[in-house]
């Protein structure tokens, strides 16, 4: 019954989120192409609910001649890669912002486990034994609000694992608060993604 609800929710808030944040998206796309050139969006290949695949969307942050694939901690002067603008939309998680579109196309959820890359073996194995793979992924989580980029890839899937078992609209609610919290102190946040260094690519370090 809450996964319907949780749907519906998650539904009716992005619409709302997406109209009273449509002058932020006007001001970043503007900010971004005055910036660099390039497309706005960067599509990444992530893993969703029952392991199927996706693509996430992002404002792009990073110049279009970076390497792909290549983690963000392996490029030599990889910050010479991301654009002024990105660096301020990585500091504030605004580059985040398109997700709104992967979940109203249903591929995520406000609240659950952050959707892992296509090839993060080792985070989707350890997942597995908490059935974390099995729910929508999410723009935020309990993994995200306990640690995010500092915990290692084992402590995050158990954290992931504990909002499979709690899950409902009061812990949903919990997460989203403290979401909010983070991102106001920046807590938890490590420039390469320091859990996922071995297969992150070069735009996931948010």
């Amino acid at each position: 019954m809450y996964n319907f609800i949780k749907r519906v929710l998650d539904v009716i808030l992005s619409l709302i989120g997406m109209i009273l944040l449509l002058p932020v998206y006007i001001v970043i796309i503007i900010a971004i192409k005055l910036d660099s050139t390039g497309p706005i969006l960067f599509k990444q290949k992530r893993v969703g609910v029952n392991k199927t695949h996706f693509y996430i969307l992002k404002f792009r942050t990073m110049k279009i001649d970076t390497p792909n694939n290549t983690p963000t901690h392996l490029l030599k002067d990889s910050g010479n890669y991301i654009t002024k603008v990105g660096k301020f939309l990585r500091k504030t998680s605004l580059d985040e912002l398109p997700q709104i579109f992967n979940i109203i196309a249903g591929h995520m959820s406000i609240i659950g486990p952050r959707p892992a890359l296509w090839n993060q073996y080792d985070l989707i194995k350890e997942r597995d034994k908490y059935s974390a793979n099995n729910i929508k992924p999410g723009l935020t989580g309990w993994a995200q609000v306990n640690g995010r980029d500092e915990i290692p890839i084992e402590k995050k899937a158990e954290l992931d694992g504990e909002y499979v078992l709690k899950s409902s609209l009061g812990f949903d609610i919990k997460c989203f608060y403290y979401t909010i919290i983070n991102v106001i102190k920046r807590n938890g946040v490590v420039e390469g993604g320091a859990s996922e260094k071995k297969t992150t690519s070069s735009e996931e370090s948010i």
